[in-house]
């Protein structure tokens, strides 16, 4: 391997592999990135977009009743859901949109599964003047309507992909088959730090303004670094996003938390740590992926469709197994009850997918110092769960609910 190769790579994880009508495209978006990255007028705009736009930075919140339920003083939220769109993904978003312009692109093609990353995507396009086009699978459509419906009154096209389980790893699909068609004047917005060199590395600096806030907010509390950070995995860009500007220091713990779904059994969960996931090469990257005897992307399951897929980042699993990062997992069970317990004891409303990383810290209760200083990040709020929340929660209500707004509509024909 070259030198100019091992760029492309976190150990043996990553690299680019792809059919080569994507050459050219990625060569171009490497340079592109690497012209512009630290470019002062693509800085200055990107700056302001996520100021003025998005909101940055958001809120560090010390959660005193939380806090109380897992007996350790110092826990605090990182509020990403206060940002624009609801999520983390609007940095990402934000970020490559701008790019793509400077770029000469006109339009942006994104995949999605729980919607964040597709609602992200939407705004920027629509902030930007740029055409988008959305993948979303059709399981994940029916359950996150409400980002559907904003994403098209953004202006965004939101085509379903009724291929494969038709969830997040078949939109990836999708997306890519789509962008192969349109490399001329498309740019494909990939929503995690994963896929093709140079995205995981794009991403992962993109988000990383999530783990630079955190250090800038806790010296507000009279503190110098964390040392305990918790954050969801799915493909991995909310996690890297707090870990990375941490990464350089060893004693700030880094725990990511995956699906563990309705069961261990291969198909139940998103574990691949731990689980079932072996290294293999899948949608243009070399990392560990849950497979079937065959090498094929296994099915997976959880309720919160942002973390309902099958691959995760290189640079993850790099760090996994040279001990940097830890990982556990919570099951669905587990995350609907810290959605619960977090809106309950803090009026916090996470995100499913955020809400795993809140279980996590509950099944730490009793087992930590009561000085750790504990920083979770809340990658989303909950609003657009309500489809699956409220059935679990208020099952009566919200099937009454439906049913006379559907007595009503059909009243008003």
């Amino acid at each position: 391997m070259n030198r100019a190769t091992q760029a492309f790579y976190y150990g043996p994880y990553g690299g680019r592999f792809v059919p080569e009508m994507f050459g050219p495209a990625l060569r171009e978006l490497d340079a592109a990135w690497r012209k512009y990255r630290k470019d002062p007028v693509f800085r200055k705009d990107l700056n302001n977009l996520l100021h003025n736009y998005a909101g940055r930075p958001t809120p560090l919140l010390k959660a005193d009743r939380f806090a109380e339920l897992i007996g350790c003083n110092n826990v605090f939220l990182k509020l990403e859901g206060l940002a624009h769109t609801g999520a983390h993904k609007i940095n990402n978003a934000l970020g490559q949109a701008l790019l793509a312009k400077m770029m000469g692109k006109t339009r942006i093609v994104a995949e999605t599964g729980a919607g964040q990353h597709g609602v992200a995507s939407a705004a920027a396009a629509a902030r930007l003047g740029l055409h988008c086009t959305v993948f979303m699978g059709e399981v994940d459509m029916r359950r996150q309507y409400p980002n559907v419906y904003n994403m098209r009154r953004m202006g965004a096209e939101v085509i379903a992909v009724q291929e494969g389980s038709r969830t997040l790893k078949d939109a990836v699909s999708a997306a890519l088959k789509y962008w192969a068609g349109n490399l001329q004047d498309t740019h494909y917005l990939l929503g995690s730090a994963l896929g093709p060199h140079p995205y995981p590395r794009i991403v992962r600096e993109l988000q990383s303004v999530i783990g630079r806030e955190v250090r800038r907010q806790l010296g507000v509390y009279g503190f110098s670094a964390p040392q305990l950070l918790l954050a969801c995995v799915g493909g991995g860009s909310n996690a890297l996003g707090l870990f990375s500007p941490f990464l350089p220091d060893p004693d700030v713990r880094c725990v990511g938390v995956e699906a563990g779904g309705s069961g261990p059994e291969q198909g139940r969960n998103a574990i691949r740590f731990g689980g079932n996931g072996r290294t293999g090469i899948a949608q243009g990257f070399k990392s560990v992926f849950l497979q079937d005897q065959y090498g094929n992307l296994a099915a997976t399951h959880s309720v919160s469709a942002g973390l309902d897929y099958a691959g995760v980042s290189p640079e993850l699993a790099w760090l996994k197994e040279r001990g940097r990062v830890q990982f556990c997992s919570a099951d669905d069970r587990s995350a609907l009850a810290a959605y619960d317990t977090l809106s309950r004891s803090e009026g916090i409303i996470p995100a499913l997918e955020s809400s795993h990383a809140v279980a996590a810290a509950l099944a730490m209760a009793g087992t930590l110092h009561p000085d750790t200083v504990m920083v979770i990040n809340i990658s989303g709020r909950g609003d657009k769960d309500i489809f699956i929340t409220a059935p679990h929660f208020e099952e009566k209500a919200w099937k009454d609910y439906l049913l006379s707004e559907a007595a009503r509509e059909g009243r008003n024909e």
